[in-house]
């Protein structure tokens, strides 16, 4: 049983240690909770439950603490997906909610699974999601100053539960300033994608994500049997001639964990329940 998070990029990686400290450890605690809740529930269940944890921690651009858009306005995307039943569900620029990922959760057993804007927020109320702002006075003070406090913000979750099941949830809050409207990765199959050989999240600027195809590509090449080392590798290969700005995250059948990204620094922690990586 392995699980591995990314809490997306940051500048204060190499300029704040008390910023870099203070994700190092929050990670590393998400990473070990989730994996104590592995112990008992399945591979989807730990990724939906792993995200809201990302999504209730201010330090991380999804859920509370999500960016701004240029109308002043916050409008958060999330999706999941089940490597097993391969049934992905999300929700894209859904407001006010305080876990857009358990939307998605709702959503997996619906006929429709992806829904957007007013839908979605209309969907959540529907269905008991009461109002709830995840402005903080951060994200509100940066908003003001115009100023964008984590342009390449994401969390997300892959995990490989006891009977080598592999599940994945991303969640977004956005990068900042956007025009109302704009689609981010993560509620598609180039920001999360997963099925019964590999589960891989993104994070980083969306628009390289979705022209790479990025989460989409690497799981069906470890499909088709490459290593997990070589599907990151071409895949990343192929951002570069668009300067592709993304860090992915990922576990295959085998267990194997792998990370990668193609500017410093994607922000990750990864625990088996007796060894731990997390980011530097």
């Amino acid at each position: 049983m392995k699980i591995i998070i990314h809490g997306g990029f940051f500048s204060e990686s190499s300029t704040n240690n008390e910023t870099k400290v203070a994700k190092q450890v929050a990670l590393l605690q998400i990473a070990k909770e989730g994996h104590a809740y592995l112990q008992n529930h399945s591979a989807l269940e730990t990724v939906i439950y792993t995200v809201s944890l990302l999504e209730n921690n201010s330090l991380f651009n999804a859920g509370i603490g999500s960016q701004i858009q240029s109308d002043g306005k916050i409008r958060m995307s999330a999706s999941i997906m089940d490597g097993t039943t391969l049934k992905m569900s999300g929700v894209i620029n859904i407001e006010e909610v305080k876990n857009p990922v358990f939307v998605a959760q709702h959503l997996l057993d619906c006929e429709d699974k992806v829904l957007g804007g007013s839908g979605a927020t209309a969907f959540a109320r529907k269905n008991g999601f009461e109002v709830f702002s995840t402005e903080i006075p951060q994200r509100k003070a940066e908003y003001e100053a115009k100023v964008s406090g984590n342009g390449q913000g994401t969390v997300g979750c892959v995990a490989f539960d006891r009977e080598g099941k592999i599940a994945v949830a991303t969640s977004t809050g956005g990068k900042g300033f956007e025009v109302p409207g704009r689609i981010s990765d993560s509620a598609t199959v180039a920001g999360n994608y997963a099925n019964e050989f590999c589960g891989v999240s993104l994070t980083g600027v969306g628009e390289d994500i979705v022209s790479g195809a990025v989460a989409a590509k690497i799981v069906t090449r470890v499909t088709d049997g490459f290593e997990m080392k070589e599907a990151f590798a071409k895949t990343f290969q192929e951002l570069k001639p668009i300067d592709g700005f993304a860090g992915a995250i990922g576990i295959d059948k085998d267990g194997t964990i792998f990370h990668q990204d193609s500017h410093p620094t994607m922000v990750f922690a990864s625990y088996d329940g007796e060894n731990s990586e997390v980011f530097q």
